[in-house]
């Protein structure tokens, strides 16, 4: 994908993510305009935030529907990959939408993963009709990362029951789940980027795919060049409307 112009990028965030995102801003030869990691930084920087070009935002889950309509209010197009909002992302979307302004979202940048959620989409319907065989979700994080399950499992879930009559939700593996729950086991262990696992079990054998992430240069990479993309456009994007799948 060829970049675009040099662009100054705000970022909102500045834990793991956030640097690896300002490491590959400088790779590819953009401004860092400005970094917002605290509430007092949004009145401080206000004018650097109104100034660029595109805002990418790595936060936290409570803090991310402000941080978007924040970047709303002054116009600037935000490319967010926060996960763990999604109950509050409807009224976000439509307000976006109706005020005529830019949010990218997505739940993982990974072009390997969107690859990933593709086979997964397609294995789904091969296996709509198969009863005989039971999806389940596995997904093993480093213990830092504040929600559980991850966005993306939730995203692989959601595209196997819209796929399956028999299932209606998912729900936390380890708890007694009904019949109708796509069951998602997450684990957190010391220095794991991201695993996530899609098995199907039956009674004669086992089907499974399988994403590893192996560091967080894929998914910065992903959400700069979702930056290079977006930043000129309005409306509401996601990976999909990137990579033209």
């Amino acid at each position: 994908m060829q970049m675009q112009k040099k662009l100054k990028v705000t970022l909102i965030g500045y834990g793991k993510m956030g640097k690896a995102v300002a490491g590959m801003l400088r790779s590819r030869q953009h401004q860092i305009a400005t970094i917002i990691d605290h509430e007092d930084d949004w009145a401080k920087k206000r004018d650097q935030l109104a100034e660029s070009d595109v805002a990418i935002e790595f936060t936290t889950p409570e803090a991310a529907p402000d941080n978007v309509m924040r970047c709303f209010e002054l116009d600037v197009p935000v490319v967010s990959g926060t996960t763990g909002w999604l109950d509050k992302m409807t009224p976000t979307v439509n307000y976006c939408k109706k005020h005529e302004h830019t949010l990218f979202y997505a739940s993982n940048f990974s072009i390997g993963v969107n690859i990933f959620f593709e086979l997964n989409a397609k294995l789904a319907g091969m296996l709509a009709g198969a009863e005989g065989y039971k999806p389940a979700i596995s997904e093993t994080h480093h213990t830092q990362k504040l929600d559980a399950p991850s966005g993306t499992a939730i995203t692989l879930a959601k595209d196997i029951i819209s796929r399956r009559d028999n299932l209606s939700k998912w729900g936390n593996a380890d708890e007694h789940l009904e019949t109708n729950a796509l069951p998602i086991k997450s684990h957190r262990v010391d220095k794991v980027t991201g695993t996530h696992v899609v098995t199907y079990d039956s009674l004669i054998d086992s089907i499974e795919i399988k994403h590893t992430a192996h560091n967080r240069s894929g998914f910065a990479e992903g959400a700069v060049l979702a930056a290079e993309w977006v930043h000129d456009k309005r409306g509401v994007f996601g990976m999909k409307h990137l990579l033209n799948i």
